[in-house]
């Protein structure tokens, strides 16, 4: 009698047993036969033995059990043992196998925690990153170069909210964004009103008389025109994209004679020294900014709210206007704001000719109404309005930002008061 040790390597292209998957059988399969007699068997014997345990592994591996190969006492002849190694090493281990697809799979930011990421336009120092901090305390506020950007980086997942201005008190509304709330599909959760106060900023060492050239936003600009020219400044006025980013290239291109219209911190941030605080023409100038999230939130009745919506219609003649107005006036709603932009013209063909017309001066209407889409009212309303109207949609509807102001942020002067470059604005 003898003991002999048996140990089957991955079997090669010549020799493939009955019953054997190239796929399984890719690890090395060790066996240990106890009291087996082999003096009297021949070769070809011996092979069909192993042909024999390679049936019964290969039957055995799609059964396991805790992890390993489940071999019964009857499974070899003779009290033979089956001593396998583990089945992860026989298919190559779970390593090998497609993991779930998660939700952070798809944000390719996934590393920021907790914290809410939250996108503006602009750099740092800009306004719209005082309002995101205003709206988000201790954010993540992410600059964008593009208000466009901004609404996309959301819908990507970059960020999980957005702060954009849509008025200012002074400057009328920002179209840009009224059209991308159109185009995009973010809702309205919120919104902040921030007090703006313009300083005149240029390099260190820098005089009032050096300065031949201001640059700023646009609105930055014409906001203020008058004190500037109070201040016996002549300087050139060129637009910039932002008021932060010209503080910014200033700074870095080394501008000894141009000055630049931004706030205080975009001064702190790149080392500028304020030539004049509060040059706004206007103290009660303020803007309003906009929250925008993925998914929109429950409307309330416990606390004052706002709703947005935009609709458009395909008829000519002005009464789908009045009609959807008096919706809202006949159940004391107050409207807050009307804006038209222009509609996509649309493709109007002339069965007399062989030619096209374009509709041309077709509008949309957007309009915002203090009440809470849970009021009755307003469903009520929206139902009517809906039939006038071609198109309706609700872009949110938010609590309102009842924070008050304060004199020394935005205090509403008097017609007669005469605005000054003072810390006091």
């Amino acid at each position: 009698m003898a003991a002999v040790s048996l140990v089957k390597a991955p079997i090669s292209q010549g020799f493939r047993p009955a019953g054997h998957n190239p796929r399984r059988g890719s690890g090395v399969v060790r066996c240990s036969l106890q009291g087996a007699v082999i003096a009297s068997r021949t070769g070809t014997e011996c092979l069909g033995s192993c042909a024999v345990l390679s049936r019964k592994v290969a039957a055995l591996v799609s059964h396991p059990t805790n992890g390993h190969v489940a071999v019964a006492a009857a499974a070899a002849p003779n009290g033979a043992m089956l001593d396998l190694v583990p089945v992860s090493s026989i298919n190559g281990g779970s390593r090998n196998l497609p993991a779930q697809l998660r939700v952070a799979d798809l944000c390719p930011a996934p590393m920021h925690g907790s914290v809410l990421r939250v996108a503006y336009q602009g750099v740092p120092g800009a306004y719209s990153e005082k309002a995101a901090d205003k709206a988000y305390p201790g954010c993540d506020a992410v600059p964008c170069d593009q208000f466009d950007v901004a609404f996309q980086a959301v819908e990507n997942w970059i960020a999980d909210h957005a702060v954009l201005p849509v008025e200012n008190s002074l400057g009328g509304s920002i179209h840009r964004n009224y059209d991308l709330l159109f185009r995009h599909r973010l809702h309205i959760v919120g919104e902040v009103q921030l007090p703006v106060h313009h300083c005149l900023l240029a390099l260190p060492g820098v005089r009032k008389e050096d300065i031949t050239r201001i640059i700023s936003h646009p609105q930055a600009l014409a906001q203020c025109e008058h004190t500037l020219t109070r201040m016996g400044l002549n300087a050139a006025r060129e637009a910039f994209d932002d008021t932060a980013g010209a503080a910014e290239y200033i700074a870095a291109n080394g501008l000894r004679d141009t000055a630049a219209i931004a706030s205080s911190r975009a001064a702190e941030l790149y080392g500028m020294e304020v030539l004049a605080d509060g040059i706004q023409d206007d103290c009660g100038n303020v803007t309003r900014f906009v929250m925008l999230a993925r998914e929109p939130i429950v409307p309330r009745m416990d606390r004052p709210f706002k709703t947005s919506i935009v609709f458009a219609h395909d008829k000519e003649g002005t009464s789908m206007l009045f009609k959807v107005l008096s919706a809202f006036a006949f159940r004391d709603i107050s409207l807050t704001k009307i804006e038209s932009r222009p509609y996509r013209p649309a493709r109007l063909v002339d069965d007399a000719s062989s030619g096209t017309a374009t509709k041309t001066f077709d509008y949309m209407f957007y309009v915002d109404f203090q009440a809470s889409l849970a009021d009755p009212r307003v469903q009520n309303a929206l139902a009517e309005v809906q039939e006038f109207t071609s198109f309706l949609r609700v872009l949110g509807s938010y609590p309102m930002d009842m924070t008050p102001m304060t004199a020394g942020s935005s205090t509403i002067i008097s017609s007669n008061s005469s605005p000054a470059p003072s810390s006091s604005c």
